[in-house]
């Protein structure tokens, strides 16, 4: 597998990406890492969870199924929802640094995305084409969460915000799917924030993301309605 290299509209002007949605470009999946940035579009159709990593770092995904390699929200080769997590919008693009530091875009020339038939990343005169302008404010929200997403999760657990959750998802024949070693933002607890706390977080802009999670549970229903509709429908 060849690494990632700099994308650049010398080397790549004529490159395509296939769009939309598919197990085969690796969508098949029950969850996906997602960053504070795209909370506010998420948690109108997802449920947002914390979990902690190897080192015991915490980090946020969303929900997409319930069994193995399955995504409720994939439709054929359509994506099933207002918005798509940059994590999986993102394609065959990624962020490194340069020499200086400096991120920039990389493409992974393997990546099955890359199709002689896709949508053009560069006009023909050398611009961004749409679907590059949608890549890079995918990787901005990608590269800005990894830059904040630490410092946010600990001023939750500061304030007393992170409650560890066991899920457990009932269906209406009678199985039970549960989901443990999770977090989530204690509802009540953030309700009864005291004032300086709730300015601290304000100031910080993590009090908005707080609600988004704590508020973004109650699609878990819906997640259980999608799973009910599939089997149901085939």
């Amino acid at each position: 597998m060849a690494s990632p290299v700099l994308l650049n509209n010398i080397d790549h002007r004529d490159l395509r990406v296939a769009v939309g949605h598919h197990a085969r470009y690796g969508d098949a999946i029950n969850q996906t890492r997602v960053f504070p940035g795209e909370f506010e579009e998420l948690q109108r159709d997802y449920a947002i969870l914390l979990r902690r990593d190897e080192q015991g770092v915490l980090f946020a995904t969303v929900l997409l199924g319930l069994d193995p390699d399955e995504n409720l929200f994939l439709d054929g080769e359509n994506w099933d929802a207002r918005y798509v997590p940059a994590a999986r919008a993102r394609g065959p693009f990624s962020i490194g640094v340069d020499a200086h530091g400096e991120p920039m875009i990389h493409v992974d020339p393997d990546h099955p995305r890359i199709v002689d038939t896709g949508e053009p990343v560069f006009r023909e005169l050398g611009g961004n084409a749409p679907l590059l302008d949608h890549v890079s404010a995918m990787l901005q929200r990608i590269y800005i969460g990894l830059e904040t997403e630490k410092a946010m999760f600990h001023a939750f657990a500061a304030a007393d915000l992170l409650e560890p959750a066991t899920l457990q998802l009932d269906l209406a024949d009678g199985r039970r799917y549960d989901i443990p070693d999770r977090f989530t933002v204690d509802a009540g607890r953030l309700a009864a924030l005291d004032g300086d706390t709730l300015a601290r977080l304000h100031h910080d802009d993590f009090l908005r993301p707080a609600f988004w999670i704590a508020s973004s549970l109650g699609n878990l229903r819906h997640l259980i309605d999608r799973k009910l509709r599939k089997e149901l429908h085939g």
